[in-house]
């Protein structure tokens, strides 16, 4: 049972959470509460058998633990999470997670090696969207007694064939992989859905904070768990308000009225720049920005013609002015933050050299081609930037403005020139993104392999394609690492892609706001860590 709050406490959060407490209540944010603004209207599910926003991701991170965990003080690092202790059979598909003797759900029932199997196996059997980040390994719903079980204090996974460990090890750090208390919520199911329907307001899990309370599109409370096996968190309350006005968050984190916003905007930012009550802490994202050369156009699949475009792009010009603090400049597909990532960065505008290669090409000037962009502001302030760079070497581009279903629809179906995207990754491993950008299995129209961007834009990676293989396969993580970087170097220089930005993240916070962690590009949100 749920201990309810106290109701002098129940008063305030609620007075926090519909902005309207009277200014006598108390200075600031209670000493106690992490006040957060956020646009969470993404949210379609907290179940993490489904969960796959990233705000519902944010808070799941908050009430579960994984057996693998990543350290959120430094990103990428794997560290024990409800296992102590983790190996691989010399067989190479045999993988043993020696639980955590004393954790306890937050409904008094022991984590035992049984109930983590248990949880484990509902993904399988939920059969939700995230469910292919376990299922990739060869683990089905036929299978799953055999594949995920329990000895003793001991969860055994067997894979389907051997992979590269940390592959592995990466996504079972992923949300879906969250440990459930599968006893509880199958006390609330209802026609055989597993207590999924219970999950959207309601938390079973070991993480540090337990959920109060839940509205869609309005906002969450979570209380601390006493006792947590990661030691108790510091702030005993963290209330969430769907806040999606950047100048709204700004005004209430100037007032004191929230302690940390999330979707301040640039012009934003620079407002509270310089006010000694407000700090501004910076990170990266997941998302890259790309553009695809459809290679069923002649003319793009010349090899000059694809690096002058390269040279023809100014990074740096957009990421000081139209997309300062939202993105940086990155010429890879693996964002900064995953095992592997590049920080190199060799392009950059050069009219010059971009001129001289076209004429190299042999392909006649002026080249008319169409840019294929989303009618959102930031996407065409980057088409524009991009339509006027190619225009001073010869190549006239034209946009071709759609709504996101439109421009998806015609990039799916290979029929765009050129087209501007952008790329999130599904899991924290850098297949993710390699299996998408350097594999396409079969290239024909009759494929219709629209989840490999290089399918989307006809492009045949080679030998691409069997060195990402070999690289998910590759047990030294090192060795593994530095075969993701020959394959983005080759992909960087020689692909049907333009890889130009990495998303960037911008968090303003009271001054006294310490050790949030934002999550980087491969973790969610850390609220335990935050103090005050």
């Amino acid at each position: 049972m749920k201990s309810p709050l106290t109701l002098p406490k129940a008063f305030a959060l609620a007075a926090l959470m519909a902005c309207t407490a009277p200014a006598a209540l108390f200075a600031g944010t209670p000493a106690d509460t992490l006040v957060l603004a956020d646009a969470i209207d993404d949210i379609v599910s907290i179940d993490p058998a489904e969960a796959f926003e990233f705000s519902g991701t944010d808070l799941n991170n908050n009430l579960y633990d994984t057996l693998v965990e990543l350290d959120p003080a430094t990103t990428g690092a794997l560290v024990p999470g409800l296992a102590e202790s983790w190996s691989l059979a010399d067989d190479g598909v045999t993988y043993t997670f020696k639980i955590r003797p004393g954790v306890t759900f937050s409904s008094g029932n022991p984590v035992t090696a049984e109930a983590a199997a248990a949880s484990l196996k509902r993904v399988i059997l939920l059969d939700k969207t995230p469910a292919f980040i376990l299922t990739q390994f060869g683990l089905s719903k036929d299978n799953v007694e055999e594949t995920i079980r329990a000895e003793g204090d001991t969860v055994i996974l067997k894979t389907d064939k051997p992979y590269a460990p940390s592959f592995v090890y990466n996504c079972l750090t992923a949300g879906v992989a969250e440990i459930v208390d599968v006893k509880t919520v199958m006390d609330h199911e209802v026609d055989g859905d597993m207590g999924n329907a219970w999950l959207q307001s309601n938390s079973a899990g070991t993480g540090a904070y337990v959920l109060k309370s839940f509205k869609p599109s309005e906002g969450y409370v979570l209380e601390r768990r006493e006792g947590h096996w990661r030691g108790d968190a510091p702030m005993k309350y963290v209330m969430m308000r769907h806040i999606p006005e950047g100048a709204t968050e700004r005004l209430l984190l100037e007032k004191g009225d929230i302690d940390i916003g999330r979707e301040m905007t640039p012009i934003d930012i620079a407002g509270v720049e310089g006010n000694p009550d407000i700090t501004v802490q910076g990170d990266v994202g997941g998302q890259i920005y790309y553009l695809a050369m459809n290679q069923k156009v002649e003319a793009l699949t010349n090899p000059k013609v694809l690096e002058a475009m390269r040279w023809a792009v100014d990074y740096k010009g957009m990421t000081d002015t139209i997309l300062k603090g939202q993105w940086v400049v990155h010429q890879a597909f693996l964002p900064q933050g995953f095992l592997g990532a590049l920080d190199e960065t060799p392009y950059h505008l050069d009219l010059d050299k971009a001129k001289a290669l076209l004429a190299e090409s042999g392909v006649a000037l002026p080249l008319d081609v169409s840019l294929t962009v989303r009618n959102n502001q930031e996407r065409m302030d980057i088409a524009q930037s991009v339509q006027n760079t190619f225009g001073q070497i010869g190549i006239n581009v034209t946009l071709d403005v759609g709504d996101g279903k439109q421009v998806l629809e015609k990039y799916r179906a290979r029929q765009h020139e050129i087209t501007l995207q952008t790329w999130g990754p599904d899991y924290p491993d850098p297949h993710t993104n390699a299996s998408t950008f350097a594999e396409n299995p079969d290239n024909s129209d009759e494929a219709k392999a629209t989840g490999y961007l290089a399918w989307r834009t006809a492009w045949d990676p080679g030998e691409m394609g069997a060195m990402t293989e070999a690289a998910v396969t590759e047990r030294d993580t090192d060795k593994r690492a530095a075969m993701y970087q020959d394959i983005q170097r080759t992909h960087r220089d020689t692909s049907a892609f333009v890889l130009m930005f990495q998303q960037a993240r911008q968090d303003a916070m009271r001054a006294n706001v310490k050790g949030f962690h934002a999550g980087g590009a491969t973790d969610s949100a850390a609220y335990w860590t935050v103090t005050k």
